[in-house]
C-alpha cells in the first residue's frame, strides 16, 4: 500500500515538473531537455522503491532540476551564447545542392540519415535541394530550389481572402460555450443551427466545429448515423 501511494504521489510531482518546464514534443527535446527529463524520471523512481528513503529527500532533487531548468531556459532566453550552448545551433548540410562533407563530418551526421530525411520530404535527387539545414533538435529543414517549390497564389497573382482558425464547438457530445459565443452565438441561436441541421441533442454529434470561413462542420457519433 505504502508502495502504490507513493506512486501516486511522485506521479503527481513529475506530471507537475514537466508541466511547470514547459510543451515540448519529444522529439524536438534539445539535449539538455532529454537528459533533466531522463533524470527526473530516474530521481522519482529511487525513492519508490526504497520505502525507507523519506519522501522529501526525493522532492529535493526534483525542485533543484526545475529550478535549474527554468534558470538555464530563462537565460537561453535572453542570450543567444546560452541558448547556442543549451539547445545548440542550426547547420547547413547542404549548400546550393552539395553536400557539405567536412559539416556533416563535424555533426557526425552520416550520408544514410541525410537521405532518409531527404527521402521523408519527398526529395529523391540533391539536384532539387538548395538548402538542408540540420536543426538542433535533429530533425532536417530542406528548402527545394525555387522550379521544385509548390505553386501559391501569389505566384498566380491570386488575392485569397484570410482564413480564421477553426473553432471547436463539440467534441464527443459536449458543448464549448465559450468558442460557441466567440462564434457569435447564444444558446438558443445555437441549438436553432443544430436543429436544423436535423440534431436534436449534442450528445449525437461526435466533432462539431466553424470552419476558417464560418461554415458549420458536423460528424455524427457512428450510433446516430443514417445507414
Amino acid at each position: 500500500m505504502q508502495i502504490a501511494l507513493r506512486t501516486v504521489f511522485f506521479y503527481v510531482a513529475v506530471v507537475i515538473v514537466l508541466r511547470i518546464m514547459g510543451k515540448r514534443e519529444l522529439g524536438h527535446l534539445s539535449p539538455f531537455d532529454l537528459v533533466v527529463s531522463i533524470m527526473i524520471a530516474e530521481l522519482a523512481a529511487l525513492p519508490i522503491e526504497n520505502t525507507d528513503k523519506p519522501l522529501l529527500e526525493g522532492v529535493i532533487p526534483l525542485v533543484v532540476l526545475l529550478l535549474l531548468e527554468v534558470l538555464l531556459s530563462y537565460a537561453a532566453l535572453k542570450s543567444e551564447t546560452v541558448r547556442g550552448i543549451v539547445n545548440g545551433k542550426p547547420s547547413m548540410v547542404i549548400i546550393k545542392g552539395k553536400i557539405m562533407e567536412r559539416e556533416m563530418r563535424k555533426l557526425r551526421y552520416n550520408l544514410n540519415d541525410l537521405l532518409v530525411g531527404l527521402r521523408s520530404q519527398g526529395i529523391v535527387d540533391l539536384a532539387e535541394v538548395d538548402y538542408a539545414i540540420l536543426e538542433p533538435s535533429g530533425t532536417l529543414s530542406v528548402i527545394p530550389i525555387v522550379d521544385k517549390r509548390p505553386v501559391t497564389p501569389a505566384d498566380l497573382k491570386l488575392e485569397l481572402p484570410r482564413e480564421e482558425l477553426p473553432l471547436v464547438l463539440i467534441t464527443d457530445g459536449r458543448i464549448h460555450w465559450v468558442s460557441v459565443k466567440k462564434g457569435g452565438y447564444d444558446e438558443g441561436s445555437f441549438r436553432a443551427l443544430l436543429h436544423s441541421q436535423g440534431i436534436h441533442s449534442e450528445q449525437a454529434v461526435l466533432f462539431a466545429y466553424l470552419d476558417g470561413r464560418g461554415n458549420l462542420q458536423i460528424q455524427l457519433k457512428d450510433a446516430h448515423r443514417q445507414s
